[in-house]
């Protein structure tokens, strides 16, 4: 049987040649998605923001302006509609009662699923959650939190495992899938809640994934060609993971293109997020964190100098037994 190969053996694309339209190009889209998020802001599900979420569905399309005429009219808090997913799904918030608790809550639930109705016959309630400002709080804390510490703990990881070099490319590239993971979800205003926090942190693994097998090509070719120019030598690095990178990329995106289009609308946002953080790392790793070592200063005779030392440790141990202390 004839194996499949997404890329032909001995290629040699020039990576490197294209690092300063790659990092214009970087820089410009960081740019727009912390402007545009900024401005538009994100779409924050009822886990952030606390609340009674509501999810509609209806047998034809309806006019929002219907839905939230009927709502009004029920006196239960100012509402916020939106379509979701298709123009026959809305997702209706509405504040939370100041007392009664979980009780009141469901009375306002029951209390709108019988007005609905009764305005729009065959309309079902797909589900509802209900978040207290309290908990939706510590959710974002603890969210932000998580993310952070993951983004830095990886850094520093990289940076004692290779050179500091390394680690700073590590941090910048993990930045620009989050930053273009927020932008995209300001420019769609698909709905940001804790399942997207989930597809963060995955994109963020999946990134140091495979900026780690290059990272590491990287090192053995520093250590191998010590004499070789840093460009190309970082091409040659990127060329010979090419093949698993292109592999394991499409092979993953075909799972995710099975869940975007039979997994429902629930998991749109999460599969949204999955994909587009395959394609931004996949960009990322390749011509960004890899091409910044150069303009950072790596060299392989700084790995050359690192192994001397080491070399030197080594022999240093083999010349005697240890003194412990044991002899008078």
């Amino acid at each position: 049987m004839k194996l499949l190969k997404l890329v032909p053996d001995h290629t040699n694309i020039g990576f490197v040649k294209l690092r300063h339209w790659a990092f214009a190009l970087t820089a410009l889209l960081t740019v727009l998605a912390v402007g545009t998020t900024a401005y538009r802001g994100l779409n924050l599900g009822v886990d952030f923001v606390g609340g009674l979420m509501i999810e509609a569905r209806f047998p034809q399309a309806v006019e929002t302006d219907r839905v939230r005429s009927t709502i009004a009219a029920l006196d239960v808090g100012e509402s916020s509609l939106q379509q979701f997913g298709d123009p026959n799904t809305v997702q209706i918030r509405l504040p939370l009662p100041e007392q009664g608790g979980a009780g009141a809550a469901n009375a306002i639930v029951e209390k709108t699923r019988n007005a609905m109705t009764a305005q729009f016959p065959g309309v079902t309630f797909s589900r509802y959650d209900t978040v207290s400002g309290k908990v939706s709080g510590e959710l974002i804390q603890n969210g932000v939190l998580a993310v952070l510490l993951a983004v830095i703990g990886i850094a520093v990881f990289s940076w004692f495992r290779y050179e500091w070099q390394f680690g700073v490319s590590t941090f910048v590239a993990i930045m620009h899938d989050l930053l273009m993971t927020l932008g995209f979800f300001a420019v769609t205003q698909l709905e940001f809640d804790l399942n997207i926090v989930a597809a963060v942190l995955t994109i963020v693994g999946y990134s140091i994934n495979d900026k780690m097998v290059i990272d590491d090509r990287i090192r053995e070719n520093m250590r191998k060609y010590r004499k070789m120019d840093m460009k190309a030598l970082i091409d040659l690095s990127v060329n010979e993971t090419l093949p698993r990178t292109v592999m394991t990329s499409v092979t993953i995106m075909l799972a995710l293109g099975a869940l975007l289009f039979f997994g429902g609308h629930v998991l749109r946002g999460f599969t949204a997020a999955m994909m587009l953080g395959i394609v931004v790392g996949t960009y990322s790793s390749v011509y960004v964190s890899s091409s910044l070592l150069i303009t950072l200063g790596l060299s392989p005779q700084v790995s050359e100098r690192k192994a001397a030392k080491t070399n030197i440790a080594d022999r240093a141990e083999r010349t005697g037994p240890r003194d412990d202390g044991a002899r008078p």
